[in-house]
């Protein structure tokens, strides 16, 4: 599904952030990325989803090479991408946000599918509503299926967690565990709520200083191996 080679990146003014990042990702896994705030984990899901431009290295899905790709590119070959801070459009109704995330795929049909609200029913029941007026969890909620609405092989999820109340990050994670149990969904997590984490992720991988320094093979490993969880998320 997902492989990263040696992946360098940053930033046009302030040289490299990702310094050589390797790993890779199997079709249906939901993989952790953990790290403190710095290691370059951001930068690593901007560059995947072609926001940042790589420096060296690759990445490829499904074996094709998405390095260099502007991002409609990306997100045509099948990332989604859930930036941290959501980014919808707030002056946008619930459902206009929503088309926006089928307009830009060139083999989707123009419209919503019929169960959208399936899955967020707090979204339907607001379909009218201005995005902006909405509570930080509903928004994260438009976010993540504005996200599946364009049918992504692969979701990049930045924090979904922060600064939502804990009712909505138990249904969210709810609903992200039911679809990639269902569609074969395959999702990278970048997550400081640990408990969101263990209860969503298969495995993780821990970013220090711009690469992939450890990695726990199974979620359990977090409570049962806690000095990783210290070396690499304690302040």
């Amino acid at each position: 599904m997902l492989t990263v080679e040696d992946l360098v990146a940053g930033y046009p003014s302030g040289g490299s952030v990702l310094k050589g990042v390797t790993f890779d990702i199997a079709k249906g896994e939901v993989v952790a990325l953990l790290g403190r705030n710095g290691m370059g984990k951001t930068t690593l899901m901007r560059t995947l989803a072609g926001q940042l431009a790589t420096q060296g290295g690759s990445f490829r899905l499904d074996g094709r090479d998405l390095g260099g790709s502007p991002s409609y590119a990306i997100a045509n070959a099948g990332i989604g991408y859930v930036p941290q801070g959501r980014e919808i459009f707030r002056d946008f109704t619930v459902e206009e946000n929503l088309l926006m995330g089928v307009l830009g795929k060139r083999h989707l049909p123009k419209r919503l599918p019929g169960d959208i609200y399936d899955f967020f029913p707090i979204l339907g029941e607001r379909r009218r509503q201005k995005a902006g007026t909405m509570s930080g969890g509903q928004q994260q909620q438009l976010a993540i299926m504005r996200c599946l609405v364009g049918q992504p092989k692969l979701v990049l999820l930045d924090e979904p967690s922060e600064g939502i109340q804990p009712s909505i990050v138990d249904e969210i994670g709810r609903t992200l565990r039911t679809i990639a149990r269902s569609t074969g969904l395959t999702i990278l997590v970048v997550e400081q709520n640990l408990d969101f984490v263990e209860a969503l992720a298969g495995r993780a991988l821990f970013m220090e200083n711009g690469v992939i320094a450890d990695r726990a093979d199974r979620i359990g490993e977090l409570r049962d191996k806690p000095e990783l969880v210290h070396r690499y998320l304690s302040i």
